[in-house]
């Protein structure tokens, strides 16, 4: 499919490259082999975390415990995991037209 999302035995990885602080929550496209999400929550407690996987599931159709953080919990750069095989996640990259 594309280099940041990747089929596994749970559903997707998903290569993601987050910017938290941003006015709204929302796909901006790719940056290099990730999807860059823009995320309306600061980096604080773990707040941005939970709005990048609450936006995630909501674009995807998918429930929010559905999607979790497996890499890079304090880092810009994060592996998702979204444990719905049904999911799209070419669904995301449309959303940034």
């Amino acid at each position: 499919m594309n280099s940041w999302a990747r089929r596994v035995p749970e559903g997707w990885l998903l290569a993601v490259h987050a910017q938290p602080g941003a006015k709204r929550s929302e796909v901006a496209g790719l940056h290099g082999d990730a999807l860059k999400l823009r995320i309306a929550a600061p980096p604080l407690k773990g707040r941005a975390n939970e709005e990048l996987t609450a936006f995630v599931a909501a674009s995807l159709g998918v429930p929010r415990k559905s999607v979790t953080v497996v890499k890079g919990g304090a880092s810009r750069r994060k592996t998702v995991l979204v444990s719905a095989r049904e999911a799209d996640p070419a669904r995301l990259l449309r959303l940034s037209d």
